[in-house]
């Protein structure tokens, strides 16, 4: 039998990570189960923020891109993530959005392949990523092309035309892991390289990129990184391949002499040259807050919560839910899965809803899946039993019927 309120309550007492919860500004009464999408605000992001707007820009004006080194933000946030996903100082950099790393990476790797036209990757891998890398195709006009096949069968079909094996480590939909390591190592046996999107993978598990040799790698900001809305993202490149290619957005802060303002582009040494524009100052004080938010957990404790939770949301969904046309979408074994439950219903969308009149916020992804994430660091095993129970009483009443659940936002 699944542990009841009481159980869930005295779990919470005694666990090491519940002081973290004191770090974020979370809504009265809320069960906030959508940090895979969105992360919590931090309470220290407000004030930091303010104080940029209002001394550092309001006060010190111009003088601020030195006196509050606004100018080494990129590389110093990247250098914080670099330590909660297993990069060396120097190899992450903080810049533009997922979706232009991929380009950047891509554009990477595949220079660094000549002769080969493969883009590897599967299914369920995030739509930005394989719309990228169908644009980029196009764009090369070199014969590239993007093959997908199932996420189990990603192994097997690495072959000698294989350039890149492009992955996001955990699922979007589903939650389940992809194994680094052995995937990584397969690509190389073939003689390609591998790209990792660690979306919903770091801040929110270990991440070991060196010790896998992983080649490149991208990242949200506004997910577990809790960096807010729009939140600028991050890409990691292995230090053997940093000098090995200019990425093709040649903009000015990835010269090798920026303030020289020369008229022809010489790209900077090492992980510089895959910066772009100038960055987005208010939303990178923003992002270190929340970086800073995860750095202050142990990674090892973190995971092993969230697995916790995982297994305690499965659990009680399944005793307290069954028989109402709901299904577990996500991989029972905690290990194999992300730090997210999912699971699927016909009319998945209308119940997510549902729940989020009753406070307790996740989220629907098209068709039939509702995720759930697992944000440990403010996250409580209390929170999953009241959400369980939520769900349990919206589907035996049948609440998500009502016609207002069922009408679509722009955003699912």
């Amino acid at each position: 039998m699944a542990p009841d309120l009481a159980a869930c309550e005295a779990l919470d007492r005694a666990d090491p990570l519940a002081v973290h919860r004191e770090a974020f500004d979370l809504p009265e009464g809320a069960v906030y189960l959508d940090g895979n999408s969105l992360g919590a605000l931090p309470r220290a992001t407000a004030a930091r923020v303010a104080d940029c707007v209002r001394r550092e820009w309001g006060q010190d004006l111009i003088t601020s891109w030195n006196r509050a080194d606004w100018i080494g933000l990129p590389r110093r946030v990247g250098d914080k993530i670099a330590r909660l996903v297993g990069a060396g100082p120097g190899e992450v950099v903080v810049a533009d959005s997922t979706s232009i790393n991929v380009f950047k990476v891509l554009s990477a790797a595949l220079a660094l392949r000549p002769g080969r036209r493969t883009i590897l990757s599967d299914t369920g891998n995030f739509p930005t990523d394989l719309y990228m890398a169908q644009g980029l195709s196009r764009l090369l006009g070199a014969g590239h092309h993007l093959r997908l096949v199932a996420p189990e069968e990603v192994a097997g079909a690495i072959d000698a035309d294989t350039a890149v094996v492009m992955l996001t480590e955990v699922d979007y939909r589903s939650g389940r892991r992809h194994d680094m390591r052995a995937l990584t190592a397969a690509a190389h046996r073939a003689g390609a390289l591998a790209i990792w999107d660690l979306a919903h993978s770091a801040g929110a598990l270990p991440v070991d990129l060196a010790g896998c040799e992983a080649d490149f790698a991208v990242g949200c900001g506004y997910k577990f990184l809790n960096g807010g809305p729009g939140a600028p993202a991050f890409l990691h490149v292995a230090r053997r391949h940093q000098d090995g290619f200019a990425q093709p957005l040649s903009g000015w802060l990835g010269h090798d002499a920026p303030f020289a303002f020369e008229a022809g582009y010489r790209p900077a040494a090492g992980i510089g040259r895959y910066a772009c524009g100038t960055p987005p100052v208010l939303s990178m004080v923003a992002l270190e807050c929340g970086v800073d938010t995860v750095l202050a957990a142990d990674m090892a404790a973190l995971r092993a919560k969230s697995m916790r939770l995982g297994d305690l949301f499965v659990e009680l969904v399944e005793e307290r839910c069954a028989g109402h046309g709901i299904a577990l979408a996500c991989p029972r074994d905690a290990a194999a899965r992300g730090s997210q439950v999912s699971f699927t219903h016909p009319d998945g969308y209308a119940i997510v809803q549902a729940l989020v009149a009753r406070g307790v916020i996740g989220d629907f992804r098209a068709p039939d899946v509702m995720r759930f994430g697992l944000a440990p660091l403010y996250l409580r095993h209390a929170d999953i039993w009241r959400a369980v129970d939520a769900l349990a009483g919206i589907l035996a009443s049948r609440a998500h019927d009502d016609p207002r659940f069922r009408r679509r936002a722009a955003v699912t």
